[in-house]
């Protein structure tokens, strides 16, 4: 086979591998444009909730954190791969925090922390679109609940009972960076405020079940935003490594064909050359 033949054949396949890196990065841009519209409308119910959980804790205010809780880090990484070093950036925050317990979402990242970390305790495998988020927070939710079973249970528990401390470790598109966010106890970086109203709200329930129910309602809607957050965040650092991947492509597939059409031109003037040398023989 000539080399301008194999080079043909290889620039072949380097056309076919860019259309499949170009479809996924198209894929993760629509992504994007829909996590856009899902982060929008999910971080505005968060700032309600919290509105309306300091109207309420102006006048039954938080108990001081219980030194014996529970810490426990939840690890956003992702699922899928072409986004570099997303999960490894999370694996190095730990080397600065130190938490009872981890739950690593993300079936990459709780590979890498099974085999580096006694102190896993649960790998749940990552959302790859936004529809899968509340599929994976069931899950997360489940393994949670299995916590506040050991240490007392916390969906039930009135707000002067604080068992568990967790702390959601991610990707925020929004700053670009990682963000440690406290969920659990709820509010307590949002309580530094001057009161808002001069008279207590008017409840229909007691207040400790009033507020039971909002804290589900915020981990709801907060974990909801987180995820949708760090999946912004891994879709955009997908969509860069893969134009990246692209432009890479088509600089070498210029580069082959060039390289082809000298190796073809050489091979049309030994041809003509043999022709010649034949003619004169003959």
């Amino acid at each position: 086979m000539s080399q301008s033949h194999e080079l043909q054949l290889h620039i072949a396949q380097m056309e076919e591998i860019r259309s499949i890196l170009n479809a996924m990065k198209n894929l993760a841009l629509l992504e994007i444009h829909k996590l856009g519209r899902f982060q929008i409308m999910q971080g505005q119910a968060v700032i309600n909730i919290e509105n309306a959980a300091m109207d309420f804790l102006d006048f039954y205010p938080l108990p001081a954190i219980d030194k014996n809780a529970l810490s426990v880090g939840i690890l956003v990484g992702a699922e899928r791969g072409f986004c570099g070093d997303f999960n490894e950036s999370l694996l190095d925050t730990l080397n600065t925090e130190t938490y009872a317990g981890i739950i690593a979402i993300g079936s990459r990242l709780g590979n890498k922390l099974a085999d580096n970390s006694p102190d896993l305790i649960a790998a749940i495998a990552g959302a790859n679109v936004a529809e899968e988020v509340p599929i994976i927070l069931n899950r997360l939710i489940d393994s949670i609940s299995l916590l506040s079973v050991a240490k007392g249970d916390i969906n039930k528990a009135n707000k002067t009972t604080s068992t568990l401390q967790l702390t959601v470790i991610y990707h925020d598109n929004s700053s670009g960076q990682i963000t440690r966010r406290q969920i659990l106890p709820p509010f307590s970086e949002q309580q530094q405020r001057l009161p808002a109203y001069g008279n207590p709200p008017l409840l229909n329930l007691e207040p400790d079940d009033f507020f039971a129910d909002l804290v589900d309602h915020y981990l709801f809607a907060v974990l909801h935003e987180i995820f949708y957050l760090s999946l912004m965040a891994e879709n955009q650092r997908r969509l860069q490594h893969l134009e990246g991947a692209v432009k890479h492509l088509d600089d070498e597939t210029v580069n082959l064909r060039r390289k082809s059409q000298i190796y073809r031109q050489e091979e049309i003037t030994e041809e003509i050359e043999v022709i010649l040398l034949n003619s004169e023989i003959n």
